[in-house]
C-alpha cells in the first residue's frame, strides 16, 4: 500500500465516523485536477510548448518596468540573458527552464558525433586525426592536431599538388556547428575565390579536429594557405557557432599568433554566407600581403 492509498484510507475511516480530516488546524479539501490555465496569446511569461523556441532577445520578464521600450530596444541587440526578472528572490520559471534547456544543447553539441556519411554527401574525403573516440578527443587536445600515417597517405593522395588555397572542415567542439553552418560558408568561400581568380584545393573533412589539424595538413599538402571551419566550444547563446582560422604558410609549430580568425558565425551572428563571403576577400588580401594574423593587421597601422 502506497502513501496516496493510505491517505485514502484513513480519509474514508474519518468520514464514515462523521468527521473530516483537519490538515495543520485547515478543514481538509480533496485535490481536484482542474481546467489547466492557457499562456495568454504572445506573452512568454507563463508557459511555452517549446521553450527553447522563445527569442532571447524578445524575452523581457520585469514586472512593472520604468523604462521597458528602452529595454527593449537595448535587449533587440543582444541575444544576452537581460531583463530576467525574479520570483521572490528566485528566476522565474521560464529563466530556469530555458537556462537548462541551452546548457543541455551545448552537452549534446560537444558529445554528439557528425554523421559518418557526411564528407561523402558533400564531396569531401574524410580524414580523422589520431584521436580514436570523443573522450579522446576531449582530455587529449595534442592528438586532435596530428594525423597518423594512414590518414597522411589517405590526404596526400586526395590532394596530389600543392595547392594555393586548402579548405578544412573540422567537427571541433560543436558538431551543430558544422551541420548548420560549414556547407554554406564553404559554398560562398569557393564561390568568392572563384571569382577572384584563385585555386582552391577540393576541401577536406577532419573528424576529432583541433584548428592544428590545419597545420598538419600544411606539413602534408604544402600548401600556401589554410583555411580551417570548425566547431567552436558551445555556449548559452547558441550551441551552433562556427569559426574560419586562415593560416598562411601552415605547418606544425606556427605561432597563434599567425591566424587570422572569423569567429561567431551562426544564425544569430554572422550567417554562413555572409562570412564566407568575407573570409574569401580576406584570403584575397592574405596572399596579397603574405602573411595572416598578427602582422596582417601590423600591415595595415593597427
Amino acid at each position: 500500500m502506497n502513501k496516496q492509498e493510505l491517505t485514502a484510507m484513513v480519509a474514508q475511516i474519518l468520514q464514515t465516523m462523521g468527521q473530516e480530516p483537519m490538515v495543520k488546524a485547515s478543514d481538509y479539501k480533496p485535490t481536484q485536477p482542474g481546467p489547466r490555465e492557457t499562456c495568454p496569446e504572445g506573452d512568454p511569461s507563463e508557459s511555452a510548448a517549446d521553450v527553447t523556441a522563445l527569442d532571447l532577445r524578445k524575452l523581457y520578464l520585469v514586472e512593472d518596468p520604468k523604462d521597458k521600450e528602452g529595454f527593449a530596444a537595448l535587449k533587440a541587440k543582444t541575444p544576452a540573458r537581460l531583463g530576467a526578472g525574479k520570483a521572490g528572490a528566485r528566476y522565474k520559471t521560464v529563466t530556469m527552464l530555458r537556462f537548462r534547456a541551452d546548457h543541455a544543447a551545448a552537452q549534446d553539441a560537444v558529445f554528439s558525433q557528425i554523421p559518418e556519411d557526411y564528407a561523402a554527401k558533400n564531396g569531401m574525403v574524410a580524414l580523422q586525426t589520431c584521436c580514436k573516440d570523443k573522450d579522446m578527443y576531449l582530455t587529449r587536445p595534442d592528438l586532435g592536431r596530428r594525423f597518423d600515417e594512414e590518414n597522411r597517405a589517405k590526404l596526400k593522395k586526395a590532394i596530389p599538388r600543392k595547392p594555393r588555397v586548402q579548405i578544412v572542415v573540422g567537427d571541433g567542439l560543436s558538431s551543430a556547428a558544422i551541420l548548420a553552418n560549414a556547407m554554406d560558408c564553404l559554398a560562398a568561400i569557393r564561390d568568392g575565390l572563384k571569382v577572384r581568380g584563385i585555386d582552391c584545393a577540393e576541401p577536406v573533412f577532419v573528424r576529432y579536429c583541433r584548428v592544428g589539424a590545419g597545420d598538419a595538413v600544411g606539413d602534408v599538402t604544402g600548401c600556401e594557405l589554410v583555411c580551417v571551419l570548425v566547431g567552436e566550444r558551445p555556449g548559452l547563446v547558441t550551441d551552433k557557432s562556427m569559426s574560419a582560422y586562415i593560416t598562411y604558410e601552415p605547418h606544425t609549430g606556427v605561432s597563434e599568433s599567425a591566424r587570422t580568425v572569423v569567429s561567431n558565425i551562426h544564425a544569430q551572428g554572422t550567417p554562413a554566407v555572409e562570412a564566407g563571403a568575407h573570409i574569401a576577400e580576406l584570403i584575397e588580401k592574405i596572399l596579397r600581403r603574405r602573411v595572416s594574423g598578427v602582422g596582417l593587421h601590423l600591415g595595415d597601422g593597427a
